[in-house]
């Protein structure tokens, strides 16, 4: 039996395309182990799966003026030090990182152990935790294809992002009688991110009433961020987060305005969703959500609007040119060679074991 450890965490993003891996992974019969932080968010969202879960010391390298930045040092060497006594005690054939500052020890530990590793690159070029893993990678997974340019010739494959594969098995009908939508107006989901985005929420609501009149509203507004002003309105339902039904209201939706974060894009490219992206501001981050976003606009995915520039006006004209011209952005999407990343992680990891 092959023995794999996979690696990721910090958020969601470093973990869900773990997850999405499992099913192969287990129908191959591979042996699966988890490293990850001590008490991260990683923990709980494993922990379900049965799969074995290793916790080490972490620290995160900020390029900013922290306190933490004299003590998260002396964390990452600890955490480099378990790493390799894990590796060595597991004996893994290979390791798969999703990256986030936990995989940096791991995937230094499986070259300084000879143990082949593969790291996945969410964002258009690659974050500090993955240029510092990169060196120590045999493969460098990534979502778009400007991202070859910023990656080793000879390590760089363009696969897209793994993604739960029941996200493709939903039934539209349940939607319905879930949501009580009625099945003669189209439905805009709209997604704002696991911690809801405050500019994308306001921007919806603002245009909610002329949004009512052509379509039904699914409302996925993040911790905290319900309006109960809203409860009860006809054709629109909130959430501040949904988990079993997503894959059903997946089915029912018809386009989706989401932020721009390269997990989250991606399920819509692998469920054929014309999308309206309104990515995070380049004040409140390094700006890849605008870089994922803008690549997508190129290949024909999405349509792009910037916070700077949202008016209630642009954002109604924007939503009904996507839901006029769905059929085109549908078509390109299923031409897209970025349909079978499951299937070309599973191959890259079986080819080095």
């Amino acid at each position: 039996m092959k023995r794999i450890i996979l690696t990721g965490g910090g958020t969601a993003g470093h973990v869900t395309p773990n997850i999405a891996l499992l099913p192969r992974l287990k129908e191959l019969k591979y042996d699966i182990h988890y490293i990850g932080s001590y008490n991260g968010m990683e923990k709980d969202l494993i922990e379900q799966f049965g799969i074995p879960y290793h916790g080490i010391s972490t620290g995160k390298l900020r390029r900013y003026f922290s306190v933490q930045n004299f003590t998260d040092p002396f964390r990452v060497v600890k955490g480099l030090h378990e790493a390799k006594k894990l590796v060595k005690i597991l004996k893994p054939d290979i390791i798969f990182s999703k990256g986030g500052f936990v995989s940096v020890p791991v995937v230094l530990a499986a070259k300084s152990c000879h143990v082949p590793a593969i790291i996945h690159e969410s964002d258009m070029t690659p974050g500090l935790a993955n240029k510092l893993s990169i060196p120590s990678a045999s493969k460098v997974c990534c979502n778009f294809p400007e991202t070859l340019e910023h990656l080793p010739e000879g390590k760089a494959v363009l696969t897209g992002s793994p993604i739960r594969q029941e996200l493709l098995s939903g039934d539209r009908y349940r939607a319905l009688e879930f949501l009580h939508f009625t099945d003669d107006k189209p439905v805009i989901m709209v997604v704002g991110g696991s911690l809801g985005a405050v500019a994308v929420n306001e921007a919806v609501r603002s245009i909610l009433p002329k949004l009512l009149k052509s379509y039904q509203v699914i409302h996925l507004c993040g911790k905290g961020k319900l309006d109960s002003s809203l409860d009860g309105l006809k054709g629109y339902a909130q959430f501040e987060y949904i988990k079993e039904e997503l894959r059903h209201l997946f089915a029912l939706t018809d386009i989706v305005i989401s932020r721009a974060g390269a997990n989250a894009i991606c399920e819509l490219l692998a469920l054929h969703k014309p999308n309206l992206l309104i990515p995070l501001s380049a004040n409140a981050s390094r700006g890849d959500q605008i870089l994922n976003a803008r690549s997508f606009e190129r290949q024909g995915f999405s349509i792009v609007l910037e916070e700077e520039e949202l008016t209630d006006e642009l954002l109604l004209k924007s939503v009904n040119e996507l839901y006029a011209n769905r059929e085109s952005y549908i078509e390109t999407m299923k031409n897209s060679s970025q349909q079978n990343s499951i299937d070309t992680i599973i191959d890259l990891i079986e080819s080095l074991t």
